[in-house]
Order: C-alpha cells, then structure tokens, then sequence
C-alpha cells in the first residue's frame, strides 16, 4: 500500500511543487541524487572512485513524450561519457539508461529506442566502458530484455537487470546466465500486481534467493544489487561455494544508501559498484527511494506540509 501511495504521488504536480520548494527536500536529494549536471555527476563519481569502488551513472528521465526528448537523453548520455573520458575515470563508470527515456513508449518506440540505445552503447564503448538498460514495469520486460540481445550483437558486455519480485524472472534468468553475460538482480521497485510478481517481503527474499543461485552457478557475471545484509551474506557463501574469484562477481547499491558498507566490502576486496543518479527529473527517483525506506518519510511529510 505505502508503495503505491508514493507512486500514485510521483505523477502529482502539486506535490513536486511543494517538495521542491522546501528546504528539507534538498537534504533527500542530496543524499540520493548526485547533482543537476554533468560536472555533478562526474565530481560524484571521481570521489567513488578513489574510494576503490566502481559506478553506474544513470542520467535520470523516463516515459518521455516527444522524440525531441528521446534525442535529449541520448545527448545527455554522450555528454556524459566524454566528461568521463576526460576526467580519466571512464573505464571504472559505465552508463545505466531506461528504455522509456529513448521514446520506447511512442508509436514506434522499440525500434527508436534499439536505434539510440545503441548510439549510447557505441559512445561507451569508444571511452573503454559499457553500458546496462535498466528495467522498468512489468509491462516493459520483453522489450527491455529484447533491446539488450540486440545491442549484445555488437556489444557483448551490455548489461540487463532482473527484478526478483517478477514471476517470470527465474525463466528469464535461465535464459540469460550465459557466458559472458551480465545480469543485475534487484528485488523491483514497481507497485506490480499479484498476477505478474511477489507482492509479500518474504516472497521476494525467497525468489532473489532462487534467482541468484542460478546467476552465481552459471558463467555469466551476475551483479548482485541489495543493501540486505542477509541477501548479501547469502550471495558471499553462494559464490565462494561456487568458486567465484573477486573479479568474477559484483555487489551493488545506490547511492547515499549503506556507504560505510559499501566501502568496508570493497576494502575487503570485493567489487562494488555504486548506482549513481543525477539530473532534473529526480522526483519519482526519490520517491522510490523512500518506499524502499520508510523512515525518510517523515521528512517528506515535512517537505509537503511547511510554510516556511
């Protein structure tokens, strides 16, 4: 219910206005949002990597209306890679980019966003780095996963994600525990209905679960995405009963979530990747963020609800 609360408020005007204009919101998003700008998100991601993590830059934006606004996102992305390149920090960044972003959902979306999703992926793989789609709803799943297979027939290393909570994934993930292969497995962070996903916490552990055994004894490399100390262990002694070396799996988490953990496992030797937003549209972002942690709702109530 919270989560589809918070969904049903991404698609309010009214409520962005508010929240953007209080003070409070600014420490949200600044928590979990890089910045506004190019020059934000590589100062973001330089300080990551001198930390010894890795990163996925995702250039936030989705169900785009217009192909002018297609075309804005790839731009973004290009922009985005060459300041990368040129900070020298582009071979430990690669891209994240939703689908929706590329006008997938125009009258002739999959085909217009095959095309600029591979413009994105050319331009990474010009700087040494590679790119992932991201994963929408459920309505979006065959698109997504056939838009990765295409982009792989010139780009091997394009990345896709699973959501666990789908019911559907752990065929999906047969299918894609290849060799070669990487796959991130999140747990969803979409309000599905019961029909198509896991609607219970415990549903979803069991599924992840399920799911990343498979990823793991395959020879692909999966990229484990949780901040769930539990999952995170379970992931640890599947790969080390597997025997995984460090380089052949990576462990993920957002940005602004679990930093001290995030540094402790890479000092541990562990590759971590740190999923990084930045941009203007960080409104449903955020309120995702909060649905995956309700205690951060307070100071949204405060957001909404200030005079000041």
């Amino acid at each position: 219910m919270l989560r589809g609360a918070l969904l049903g408020l991404a698609g309010s005007s009214r409520a962005r206005q508010l929240a953007v204009a209080a003070p409070v919101t600014r420490q949200l998003v600044e928590r979990f949002v890089a910045g506004e700008t190019v020059d934000d998100a590589v100062r973001a991601a330089a300080a990551l990597v001198s930390d010894g993590l890795v990163v996925s830059v995702d250039r936030l934006g989705e169900d785009v209306a217009d192909p002018t606004a297609a075309a804005a996102t790839v731009t973004g992305y290009l922009d985005l890679l060459a300041a990368l390149d040129r900070a020298g920090i582009a071979g430990a960044v690669e891209v994240s980019c939703k689908l929706s972003a590329l006008g997938a959902a125009l009258p002739d979306g999959p085909a217009r966003a095959l095309d600029l999703a591979g413009q994105i992926a050319d331009a990474a793989a010009d700087v040494g780095t590679t790119m992932t789609v991201d994963m929408e709803d459920h309505t979006t799943t065959d698109v997504v996963l056939g838009t990765v297979m295409a982009l792989r027939e010139r780009h091997s290393s394009v990345g896709a994600v699973l959501q666990a909570a789908l019911r559907r994934t752990p065929a999906d993930a047969q299918r894609l525990a290849t060799a070669g292969s990487r796959v991130r497995l999140c747990k969803g962070a979409y309000d599905e209905p019961g029909t198509v996903a896991h609607t219970s916490a415990a549903e979803v552990d069991k599924a992840y679960v399920r799911v990343l055994r498979t990823l793991i004894n395959g020879p692909g490399y999966p990229m484990v995405a949780t901040h769930d100390p539990r999952l995170l262990a379970i992931a640890a002694a599947l790969a080390t009963t597997a025997g995984r070396s460090a380089d052949s799996i990576e462990y993920q988490m957002l940005y602004g979530v679990r930093p001290a953990e995030q540094r402790r496992l890479a000092a541990q030797g562990r590759r971590v990747r740190v999923y990084l937003p930045y941009g203007t549209d960080w409104w449903r972002y955020l309120l995702r963020r909060l649905g995956e942690r309700p205690a951060n709702l307070a100071l949204l109530g405060r957001a909404l609800t200030s005079r000041d």
